[in-house]
Parts: structure tokens; C-alpha cells; sequence
């Protein structure tokens, strides 16, 4: 006997709006989904315009930010999955910007 997983899909994101502290997304079966801004430390150093930034990757399986070379994936974002930047590359990055 086959015993097989069940195929999972996974939603897309269809919208994202970034405010003062937390990243929300609207995704294609109408849920929407809020994480905290200091889960992605890039986003929180981002200025206003870059955040403006955004655009769908993958069909909208994951969000890029190519300014401030961030991208979450719908996936990670369902699973509560903070960023997993460590902080001698987020120094870096942020020593890089501040060279700008």
C-alpha cells in the first residue's frame, strides 16, 4: 500500500503594506497575514520609499524588496519564520549603506 502526503498549496500574496512596525500581507484565499517589522531587520532600517519598494516574486509565492536586497516567501510567512540574517550580515549591510 501507497501512502502519499496531501498536495498543500500554498496561497499567494496578492498585496502588501508595510507601516510603522509591522509587514501585512493579503493573500489569494482572503486571509491576511501580519508579522512584526523587527522579525525582518532590513525593512526596519529601510526608509519609506524604499519599502514602497516591493514587488510579487514566484506568482506571488514570496515579496522582494531589490533596494534593500530583502525577499520573504508566503511559506515563510505562514510558518511565523523571522528573518534569518545573522547580525554580522546585517552589519555589514547596514555599514554598506551607510558608505551610500
Amino acid at each position: 500500500m501507497n501512502i502519499s502526503a496531501p498536495e498543500f498549496n500554498l496561497p499567494k500574496a496578492t498585496a502588501v503594506k508595510v507601516a510603522a512596525d509591522t509587514l501585512t500581507v493579503e493573500l489569494s484565499d482572503g486571509r491576511t497575514l501580519s508579522a512584526p517589522l523587527a522579525w525582518y531587520p532590513r525593512l526596519q532600517h529601510a526608509t519609506a520609499s524604499e519599502l514602497n519598494q516591493w514587488r510579487l516574486i514566484g506568482g506571488g509565492e514570496g515579496i522582494a524588496w531589490p533596494d534593500i536586497e530583502e525577499d520573504i516567501s508566503v511559506e515563510g510567512l505562514i510558518a511565523g519564520w523571522p528573518s534569518r540574517e545573522t547580525q554580522a550580515s546585517l552589519q555589514r549591510w547596514l555599514d554598506a549603506r551607510k558608505g551610500k
